[in-house]
């Protein structure tokens, strides 16, 4: 098993930056590839960001890409998403996942998640 917990959501304007940490604990965080998805009001959960074991590879969707950035600290059993140039459009629930395969853009491919935490871009 795999405990992750959220946080740094919080309410910031468009334009502002914010950083989200994903604390794992259980089971070898470095046998894991991690992910983030985020899911606004009405809508379905999405891919936002995700990192191999080592940290050496990186994937982002085309809608954060160039303004959001994925990274890990194995020593601290830590995955982060730093957020910048945020908009409106970012408001949503993130969460983080641990996948024990290759890192992935689908939900399916995760096997565990976090609860989430609420970024909130105002205009």
């Amino acid at each position: 098993q795999v405990q992750l917990v959220e946080s740094g959501g919080g309410l910031v304007q468009a334009g502002d930056s914010l950083r989200l940490s994903c604390a794992a604990s259980g089971r070898t965080f470095s046998s894991y590839a991690m992910g983030w998805f985020r899911q606004a009001p009405g809508k379905e959960r999405e891919f936002v960001a995700a990192i191999g074991w080592g940290g050496g590879s990186t994937y982002y969707a085309d809608s954060v890409k160039g303004r959001f950035t994925i990274s890990r600290d194995n020593a601290k059993n830590t995955v982060y998403l730093q957020m910048n140039s945020l908009k409106p459009e970012d408001t949503a629930v993130y969460y983080c996942a641990a996948d024990l395969s290759a890192p992935s853009d689908l939900e399916r491919g995760y096997d565990y998640w976090g609860q989430g935490t609420q970024v909130t871009v105002s205009s």
